[in-house]
């Protein structure tokens, strides 16, 4: 197996893609928050110092989305069609933060898939720190993606993620 990203001379390059088709692309990522259980039951309750926490964690989720190609020095700039932000709350402690994004073009989306689900992470923990800042964001990973040369990736996800 060979990196794209890396010429003959291990050269670190941007892929070429004009030669590509455009296809329908999917991709869905996630990251989750822990917290202590007050900071939760605040968070859960809408009473944290900073407002409305799911509301700027989405907004800011859908702007890093669109903003992934600035941050990640290989990626192309694309033609999202679609983010979607979502935030599953699982007591005492979790916050699971799912981003769904769309697009028909000629590379995938799963990066801003993950910057998505990250920079939604980082805006919680952001939003909570004044109560909290013992919080940690794991689980980072792409759930699925589809379309494309190399087709539909669905993660098998382990007992502890």
């Amino acid at each position: 197996m060979q990196l794209s990203h890396l010429d003959g001379s291990g050269n670190a390059h941007m892929v070429d893609v004009g030669a590509k088709a455009v296809t329908s692309r999917m991709a869905v990522a996630q990251a989750e928050i822990i917290m202590q259980p007050e900071t939760f039951e605040l968070l859960c309750r809408g009473a944290l110092p900073k407002g409305d926490v799911f509301s700027c964690a989405r907004i800011a989720g859908i702007m890093a989305a669109k903003r992934t190609f600035e941050l990640i020095p290989m990626c192309h700039p694309l033609p999202i069609d679609a983010v979607s932000i979502e935030f599953e709350t699982e007591a005492p402690t979790c916050v699971r933060i799912r981003a769904t994004l769309r697009c028909d073009w000629k590379t995938g989306i799963e990066m801003e898939a993950l910057t998505a689900a990250s920079v939604a992470a980082l805006t919680v923990y952001d939003m909570c720190k004044a109560v909290d800042r013992g919080m940690v964001i794991q689980n980072i990973c792409l759930l699925e993606k589809a379309g494309g040369k190399s087709g539909h990736f669905v993660r098998r996800m382990e007992k502890n993620e």
